[in-house]
């Protein structure tokens, strides 16, 4: 398994489980350079100024929005701090929903999460609970400075936190010139319909996913090992430690949170705390903005 790449807890009503997220993806990437074929030399990438063709070194280097074309609003570290999501260590289901009604195709990214020892029967527990009632849990979590829609649901013995991509960011299909199925011409006549069905029923198989590889990818290192067998190697080209737990510690009584989540206190408090959130964010920006406008002034 993989080293983690973030450690907190999931915020399941009252109850506290803490956790370590590991990627649940593997991909053995062939990685191939570019090189000068004439002398073997690694191609160099260089930040070129788009008028003067002068090299810009990286303290002068800004990032920009075009706003228009040719106008753009440049944006200092300052200024994308001031935006960026608050880091938190706490991945709090805001609500349950039927893994069903996900659409496939917001899914993007898996990422397995692991039980430290103190919260293995919660997270037992939690494991079943979604199980037994086909649901995922729904919750907002920031990964490396960058808030994530996720949906928390098992496989095998394990919570799976998906992350999610935003309806916003699916391209709607309207666009595209598909056959309407109001259209008679396109309407499938009884006979074509049977012996699609029939030949879909002769082709279908039990899902072995295990049976499926990456055949591109074995061909190339076949291809690869090969040049390397007939001496075809050319020379050299040219050219932390884990956060500690933040999570709190102790025996906790798990019917007694969960009952105490179901009648209510925990949804009040968290709606006083999103709202008292939102309420100083506003004000921080307010803040700077009028700071801003003092220093230009």
């Amino acid at each position: 398994m993989s080293r983690s790449i973030w450690k907190g807890s999931i915020a399941f009503g009252l109850v506290n489980i803490p956790v370590s997220l590991t990627s649940a993806e593997s991909r053995p990437d062939i990685q191939l350079h570019m090189v000068d074929s004439q002398n073997r030399a690694r191609i160099r990438y260089e930040r070129v100024n788009a008028e003067t063709g002068e090299e810009v070194p990286w303290d002068r280097m800004v990032k920009a929005y075009e706003h228009d074309d040719g106008k753009f609003i440049l944006l200092d570290e300052e200024d994308l701090e001031s935006v960026q999501p608050k880091l938190t260590k706490t991945i709090e289901i805001s609500e349950f929903v039927s893994l069903s009604e996900i659409d496939p195709i917001l899914f993007d990214k898996p990422y397995y999460l692991e039980p430290n020892k103190r919260g293995r029967k919660a997270y037992a527990l939690l494991r079943e609970a979604l199980k037994k009632s086909g649901k995922a849990g729904i919750s907002r979590v920031v990964v490396r400075s960058r808030e994530y829609l996720s949906a928390m649901f098992t496989k095998d013995d394990a919570l799976l936190l998906m992350m999610l991509r935003f309806p916003q960011e699916i391209k709607s299909p309207a666009k595209l010139d598909l056959p309407s199925g109001a259209e008679k011409e396109y309407t499938p006549v009884k006979k074509e319909m049977d012996l699609a069905l029939r030949l879909i029923e002769e082709m279908t198989e039990k899902w072995k996913p295990d049976s499926f590889h990456d055949e591109y990818r074995e061909a190339l290192m076949d291809y690869i090992e090969h040049k390397i067998s007939k001496g075809d190697s050319v020379d050299d080209v040219k050219g932390g430690e884990d956060e500690p737990d933040e999570s709190p510690t102790g025996i906790v009584d798990l019917a007694e949170y969960l009952k105490r989540s179901i009648s209510g206190p925990a949804k009040a408090s968290k709606k006083t705390t999103a709202k008292k959130a939102a309420k100083s964010k506003l004000s921080h920006a307010a803040k700077k903005t009028s700071t801003k406008k003092r220093r230009s002034a």
